[in-house]
């Protein structure tokens, strides 16, 4: 562990400038964003690494909550960084630059703790990637006192075993349920004196910590989740569109039902609801603090919270007229509503989400799910008379799906499972005139579940069911979309393998695998040669296992019993169902317990009113701000749509009265005059904003100001009244032109808005312009249109300065 004089800190604009234009998205690498909460003062300097592209990363609800918490523990600072893409690699090796935290610079090697968070097993070589760029040994074998101590968690983590030769300590189970208490206890002993070593001794000896050499963890659960005051996972808030780019408020965590697949389901036990007095207080926190104005109700089965419906009329009423809206990502057909769902598009349209899984209902019983083909029929035909024109279908192929094979047992006469979800489809179709959106998947089997004893199918006869799937229902006008089956046999063989994959995902990484999950950089030539020189290995991990036999995983008490797995294994092939999880169940999966039990919601029609936000009269004015600002710094990197979103969040914070459009989708009624280039530098850009009622120019700024990510920086600001039936000139037409300076003269060139590209692209190749900065914009003049004036003058002469008594 190094002293502060040894830690080396990045600044990206310093260091690589210009060269930054040459990577695809720039914005990824320079941090800036609103929320930093990470300080260079530190006694422990953590860093929370995500193995993938940032706009994956930001939308990760873990690594949001890991950020949040650690940031708030005294004495430590918890930094971000990304997997880098290829290019950016590249760029950083060329330069010997290591990989640095977005929010302080700190270079990955010079930390105390690099916790690495893993999500999805294909992560891992994004791990391997940002070890090395960061200059940290591949294997912990080889890592001495000068290098970080490298943890992961994650669901991932059920099965350490394939991550082993990589990682020096893994975190088995949720992080509220015991490390953030550890994290301050590692810091009393750096502060003490002690070096590495002593401190992974600590960490090794925590119950729930798993390193090779260790018998056993036992899972860690939050038994204060459903108790706990709102702590909303809320900052950074990013300055480029991510994947999930909306709050996410966790209402409750585990799931009641089990459905014998799902690893999620199982890891996640036992189920815990936030009251709904938490909820809102979260769903407010990401609203007024974020800046969101879409905010996702998340659970692996929201419709199983209690007095849900009851919830959303609060929110809606709270936060509907700000056109903020609410989302249901996982409602499970058993607890589908349609007046539901019609509340949760008051504001934005949502669509219908079907995951069925597999199409007969006896397959159904198996997999213990109760998604009856006459239920999804009815929801369908109800749901079109109610508006809604179309459906997407979620299905897997390849679940163990085996039906009794007694004598007493009754012939059976299912066609093959491709055959029956193009059937299941077809009839849906016929019988509602509807055309629809089909994702399939391929089943991988999980550790921890109780098909984790099952065979996977084989890449050969997957691909050839999943061809059929496609070419029947795409003819037929339907929308299919498939995950590769190679991608889900090689997501099998990590997730269930032992040591040995090690190995294979170490050679993999050497020959040039990166970012596995993205088809534009998965390399499967460089996978399937690895799977052909190891087909014995591959073939064993993706055979059925004796319910006998040692698992690799072993050593992981997820706090559920070996038997209770194996007897839902037995009625999956038996096809009976298990009933819904409940306090005082008769079929114990062995984790409840003293301190760890199902808890529920108990707010039921406990409304939260706030007062109604102030609309303008029918016969008012359109108040309009405009105002001008600086991008300056880490900003030059924002394109300008994100802009107009970094603006957008910026306002919801600042509580600005914002006018949205109308329709399915409202947006705010925001327009910048003219787009920046990314990499140049803005001195004064021009912007306008209307507002639902009067709001001074003063109080804009002074509220907006704080708001605002690091670069950005308001100007002048100035309030007018469009009259009622008045024209509404927008920026763009008024447009004249640009005031421009180079770098290396004090000269000013006055360029109009048509020839801009012209000129610079006159400037020489892409990046030469590094260093440019636009002045101003001109507008034209209302006298003579081929004379530039400030936009402020033309304002001014066009409409009057609004003074909310003179239109009253």
């Amino acid at each position: 562990m190094k002293d502060m004089n040894q830690i080396r800190y990045i600044d990206p604009l310093k260091v690589l400038g210009k060269a930054l234009l040459q990577v695809e998205k720039p914005n990824r690498y320079v941090g800036g964003e609103y929320g930093r909460l990470a300080k260079q003062e530190a006694d422990l300097r953590l860093l929370i690494a995500f193995p993938d592209l940032y706009e994956i990363g930001m939308s990760n609800q873990a690594l949001r909550i890991l950020y949040n918490r650690l940031n708030q523990l005294e004495g430590v600072s918890c930094d971000r960084a990304f997997a880098p893409a290829p290019d950016f690699e590249q760029l950083l090796r060329s330069r010997g630059i290591p990989l640095y935290g977005l929010d302080t610079g700190i270079s990955l090697g010079d930390l105390d703790l690099l916790l690495f968070t893993l999500g999805y097993e294909l992560g891992i070589t994004g791990v391997l990637a940002m070890l090395e760029t960061a200059a940290i040994p591949l294997r912990a074998l080889e890592r001495t006192e000068a290098h970080p101590i490298v943890i992961m968690g994650g669901p991932c983590v059920s099965n350490p075993l394939p991550y082993a030769l990589f990682v020096d300590a893994f975190w088995i189970g949720e992080a509220e349920g015991g490390f953030f208490s550890l994290i301050p206890e590692l810091r009393a002993l750096k502060m003490a004196g002690e070096g590495r070593a002593a401190l992974l001794e600590w960490v090794r000896a925590h119950p729930s910590v798993w390193a090779p050499g260790k018998q056993r963890a036992k899972r860690a659960v939050d038994q204060a989740f459903a108790l706990r005051e709102p702590s909303p996972a809320v900052f950074p808030v990013p300055s480029m569109k991510v994947v999930q780019h909306h709050g996410a408020v966790e209402i409750m965590r585990g799931c009641p039902h089990g459905c014998r697949f799902c690893h999620a389901g199982y890891w996640y036990r036992p189920m815990r609801q936030k009251s709904a007095k938490t909820v809102r207080a979260e769903a407010a926190a990401f609203i007024t603090q974020g800046g969101y104005r879409e905010i996702s109700l998340t659970s692996l089965s929201s419709g199983d919270y209690r007095y849900l419906a009851d919830l959303v009329d609060a929110l809606n009423a709270e936060h509907g007229e700000a056109q903020v809206s609410f989302q249901l990502p996982s409602l499970r057909v058993s607890t589908f509503s349609l007046p539901l769902l019609e509340k949760i598009a008051a504001v934005r349209k949502s669509g219908l989400t079907f995951a069925v899984e597999t199409p007969v209902d006896a397959w159904q019983l198996a997999i213990n799910k109760d998604v009856s083909r006459d239920t999804v029929l009815a929801i369908v035909q109800e749901a079109r008379k109610r508006g809604w024109r179309g459906a997407k279908f979620y299905f897997m192929i390849g679940l163990p799906l085996e039906s009794p094979k007694t004598p007493e047992d009754p012939p059976q006469h299912e066609a093959p499972e491709e055959v029956e979800i193009v059937n299941f489809i077809l009839e849906i179709a016929r019988r509602t005139g509807m055309h629809f959106t089909i994702n399939v998947g391929t089943f991988v089997p999980k550790p921890h579940t109780p098909y984790q004893w099952a065979a996977q199918m084989d890449e050969a006869t997957a691909r050839q069911k999943l061809a059929y799937i496609r070419f029947t229902l795409k003819a037929q006008g339907h929308k299919v979309g498939i995950q590769d089956p190679f991608v889900s046999v090689l997501e099998g063989v990590i997730s269930r393998g032992d040591e040995r994959v090690g190995d294979l995902i170490e050679e993999a990484y050497k020959r040039g695998c990166r970012l596995d999950a993205w088809n534009e950089y998965i390399r499967q030539d460089i996978w399937q040669a690895l799977f052909d020189e190891q087909a014995a290995l591959i073939e064993e991990i993706r055979g059925r296992k004796p319910p006998d036999q040692p698992l690799p995983w072993q050593g992981i008490e997820s706090g559920m019993s070996r038997n209770h797995l194996n007897r839902e294994f037995c009625k999956a092939e038996a096809q009976e169902i298990t009933s819904p999880c409940i306090e005082k169940c008769t079929n114990s999966c062995g984790i409840c317990a003293k301190d760890i039990k199902i808890v529920e919601n108990n707010i039921h029609d406990d409304t939260l009113h706030q007062d109604k936000m102030p609309v303008c009269a029918p016969d008012a004015p359109t108040w309009r701000i405009l105002f001008a600002f600086k991008k300056q710094g880490t900003a030059v990197f924002h394109p300008h749509l994100a802009l107009i979103e970094v603006f957008s969040m910026a306002m919801t914070r600042a509580g600005i009265p914002v006018r949205y459009s109308q329709g399915f989708n409202p947006l705010p009624k925001l327009e910048i005059a003219s787009p920046v280039a990314i990499g140049i530098t803005a001195e004064e850009e021009i912007a306008a904003i209307d507002t639902s009622i009067f709001f001074s120019a003063e109080h804009f700024k002074k509220a907006l100001a704080p708001q605002l990510p690091g670069g950005i920086t308001l100007g002048e600001t100035m309030h007018v009244a469009i009259p009622r039936g008045g024209k509404k000139h927008s920026l763009a037409s008024l447009l004249w032109g640009f005031s421009y300076k180079w770098p290396q003269n004090e000269e000013i060139d006055l360029v109009k808005a048509h020839d801009e590209k012209k000129y610079r692209l006159e400037g020489g190749a892409l990046g030469d312009f590094w260093g440019l900065t636009r002045l101003s914009l001109w507008a034209k003049g209302l006298k003579d249109p081929n004379t530039p004036e400030s936009y402020f003058k033309v304002y001014r002469e066009l409409y009057p300065e609004a003074n909310c008594e003179a239109f009253q």
